[in-house]
């Protein structure tokens, strides 16, 4: 499938959506408006979900689509980072860890797409698990906004701290991962 039909494949076109509905979701946070903000986050999340079952359903899997979806996710959580340390929601230093170890993984994914270097650009278990801590962290400090509790307010410290321990071991891990991938010896062809 050549390049521009890539991004007409359906699971692309959502993940597309991701990417239009950040600058909303930014404008959002910043009025202060924290039901808006969490329902585009909410929205994010669901065609986020959805572009994977579409992906299978309707076997579109593209190369633009192995890369645009991990894009599109870091760009997400990152924005949202930062936006919210702006508004004094998250520590400066854990959005400095995310977002040095996200514009890392972007850089890295943009070198390896333009180069054609390393197909096999899956996340690794650590990364999961820190992107995971990232989407329930920002949730709950969204929520917090809408309905202020204590437990929310610990829930929020936990998270942000576990976030700040994964983020640089994940960015290590997926390192060494790439770096072996690339040199490990070419498979012997008979």
């Amino acid at each position: 499938m050549n390049f521009l039909r890539q991004f007409r494949a359906a699971p692309n076109l959502l993940t597309l959506l991701r990417l239009f509905i950040i600058p909303f979701l930014v404008i959002a946070i910043l009025g202060g408006r924290f039901r808006s903000a969490f329902a585009l986050f909410v929205l994010a999340g669901v065609s986020d979900g959805f572009d994977g079952l579409v992906a299978r359903w309707t076997r579109q899997h593209t190369r633009l689509g192995q890369y645009l979806d991990p894009i599109a996710d870091k760009l997400l959580l990152s924005t949202l980072f930062v936006v919210l340390t702006h508004m004094g929601l998250v520590p400066r230093y854990v959005t400095v860890l995310v977002f040095s170890r996200d514009l890392g993984i972007l850089l890295i994914a943009t070198l390896l797409f333009a180069t054609g270097t390393l197909r096999d650009f899956r996340p690794s278990l650590l990364g999961k698990l820190n992107t995971l801590a990232q989407i329930v962290g920002l949730t709950v400090v969204l929520v917090e906004q809408i309905a202020p509790s204590a437990n929310a307010g610990l829930l929020r410290e936990g998270l942000l701290r576990a976030i700040s321990v994964l983020a640089p071991i994940s960015a290590a891990q997926y390192a060494w991962i790439v770096f072996r991938r690339m040199n490990a010896p070419e498979p012997m062809v008979e």
